[in-house]
């Protein structure tokens, strides 16, 4: 096969994998002011995508970590190395695909990764990837970043039900948090294009240095690049996923506006900071750490550490799983060479073709989508009737006390009364 024609088939995979990106990760920014009644559905996913392009322009160090990272470029031959791309965006995109269909709230970045390391382990070799900037760039903050996100949105809960509590039945003003989730939000969705829309700028900055497109030096995406996966994440965005925000919505938690805003926050910040230094965080799993600890900070609430469990697992099944698929499309394009490319391309078309036709037998949109939190929501349960605060329980005895008082000098009052009229 020729080379540029390869070249193209490659950007136009990455493209389609950013589309699946978007609209399989939406939930993660917008499932929670819908939820609370902040934001309208179709306006929620309309913010998300304008925000998710402004943020892919923000930076591009995410970019340089999948371009300069993960795969030992160096050693490999472009016509060795684009179908080995091609073979883990193919695994990325049928996972996705998958998921999407079930309706799992999996990790698209993890995806990515898998097909890309599966591939490249049977289309070159074990060598050829960095495990070192595997280890640091992706596993260690998938482990870290989750943890750091649910410390930072218990801390923010427990601080924002403490400064608005209801004294003397007076409004507490904790429904100001519904309109602070808009704007916290938004940085959610922002910091989602600031992460994920630079992988794919990454795989195609790969993809052209391999080629000779573009020098080796110069690991910035070209601006071209830049746009065309702004874009395509942003209309990906935009078709809402409506499946998977469905999913995250059957018997959760009852999440109220300060929880949702606390969560959003931790998420938005844990994303921004680490986009800075280049991580490639998985949006998911920042978004149900945040959900968690932002269910711990709520009076009341107890975790279900099985569904953690089983939260857990599926992350873990993401990446291998991934990766089989990338293997098995790379073990073709070993055996068959430009005609494995064209099974691939064939198997890989069939798949999502006829994934997408099954899910139209339960179609699934903005109308009949129950938006809450994320899946992590399963694994916090809030009581219906909380016990009270220390505050709360002076404020009975006080009024306990009153009362007796009250009943004690009546009683003396009828007392005095009864001895006066003898």
């Amino acid at each position: 096969m020729d080379a540029d024609l390869l070249l193209y088939l490659v950007v136009a995979v990455a493209l389609a994998f950013d589309f699946t990106n978007g609209f399989h990760d939406t939930a993660n920014a917008m499932a929670t002011p819908i939820a609370t009644g902040a934001l309208r559905p179709k306006v929620a996913v309309l913010l998300a995508a304008v925000l998710n392009l402004v943020g892919a322009f923000l930076s591009t160090e995410v970019s340089k970590t999948i371009s300069h990272g993960i795969i030992r470029e160096d050693s490999l031959t472009g016509n060795t190395m684009l179908p080995i791309i091609f073979a883990g965006l193919i695994g990325a995109i049928t996972w996705n695909m998958l998921t999407w269909l079930l309706g799992l709230p999996s990790s698209s970045s993890h995806a990515l990764f898998g097909g890309l390391i599966g591939a490249t382990i049977v289309g070159a070799s074990v060598a050829a990837i960095d495990f070192g900037q595997v280890l640091s760039k992706v596993v260690l903050p998938a482990v870290i970043a989750p943890f750091t996100a649910g410390v930072i949105a218990f801390a923010a809960t427990r601080i924002a039900y403490a400064i608005t509590r209801r004294y003397d039945n007076k409004p507490d003003g904790r429904d100001g948090f519904r309109w602070g989730q808009i704007f916290t939000s938004s940085l959610v969705a922002l910091a989602h294009g600031t992460n994920d829309a630079q992988k794919t700028m990454g795989v195609i900055t790969l993809a052209l240095i391999v080629a000779g497109w573009q020098d080796p030096e110069h690991a910035d995406p070209q601006t071209w690049v830049i746009f065309a996966c702004a874009i395509t994440i942003a209309l990906g965005t935009y078709m809402g996923g409506w499946r998977i925000i469905r999913t995250l919505g059957k018997g959760l938690t009852d999440v109220k506006p300060a929880q949702g805003f606390s969560a959003e926050t931790a998420t938005a910040s844990t994303i921004l900071a680490s986009s800075a230094f280049g991580f490639a965080l998985s949006t998911t799993q920042v978004a149900s750490g945040s959900v968690i600890g932002s269910g711990l900070g709520r009076r009341g609430s107890k975790v279900r550490w099985r569904t953690v469990g089983r939260i857990a697992i599926g992350w873990v099944l993401t990446l291998p799983a991934a990766a089989a698929v990338g293997a098995a499309c790379a073990i073709l394009i070993v055996w068959f060479g430009p005609w494995g490319i064209a099974i691939d391309a064939v198997l890989a078309v069939a798949v999502v073709l006829g994934l997408f036709l099954r899910s139209r037998r339960n179609a699934v949109n903005s109308a009949n989508a129950m938006s809450e939190v994320a899946e992590s929501g399963r694994a916090v349960k809030v009581k219906r009737n909380p016990p009270p605060t220390r505050r709360q329980r002076a404020a009975m005895r006080a009024e306990a006390r009153r009362e007796r008082e009250a009943a004690a000098a009546a009683a003396k009052r009828e007392k005095r009364e009864k001895e006066a009229s003898k």
